[in-house]
């Protein structure tokens, strides 16, 4: 089973109506666990709406077209038992779109809280917290 439910000869047998939502569900509890980090530690992901466009634009563009490419080709394809079977154009199902927004937008906020962990400890001048610890 590869990423996004797609699959190469993998056995497409049983299975019960809610997986073909397990891979949205993981995605929304991706989200639910790292949106508290925009405001417990201070990520400012959101509240940069612009250049969180720029980014994720970015990454959104670059992997569909791949995705496009490699479906054509025929060097994946997407598992009906874990999708929900809506598509986009060029057979791409929707849950990839959905990955592609949701786990750099989870990789940013964690990114940025980091970030903003660090500024703050060195702040304080916490020992064993700064660049030179």
């Amino acid at each position: 089973m590869l990423r996004g439910g797609a699959s190469v000869g993998v056995d497409e047998g049983g299975g019960g109506p809610i997986d073909r939502y397990q891979y949205l569900l993981l995605m929304a509890a991706c989200l639910a666990v790292t949106l508290p980090l925009e405001w417990v530690l201070g990520a400012r992901v959101y509240r940069r709406p612009r250049r969180l466009a720029l980014v994720l634009g970015v990454v959104v563009v670059v992997f569909l077209v791949w995705d496009a490419v490699a479906i054509a080709r025929g060097h994946w394809q997407f598992s009906p038992r874990y999708t929900t079977g809506a598509l986009m154009p060029f057979g791409i199902p929707v849950e990839e779109l959905v990955f592609f927004v949701v786990v750099p937008l989870c990789a940013l906020l964690t990114y940025e809280a980091v970030g903003t962990l660090l500024r703050h400890s060195r702040r304080s001048g916490r020992p064993g917290r700064g660049p030179h610890a």
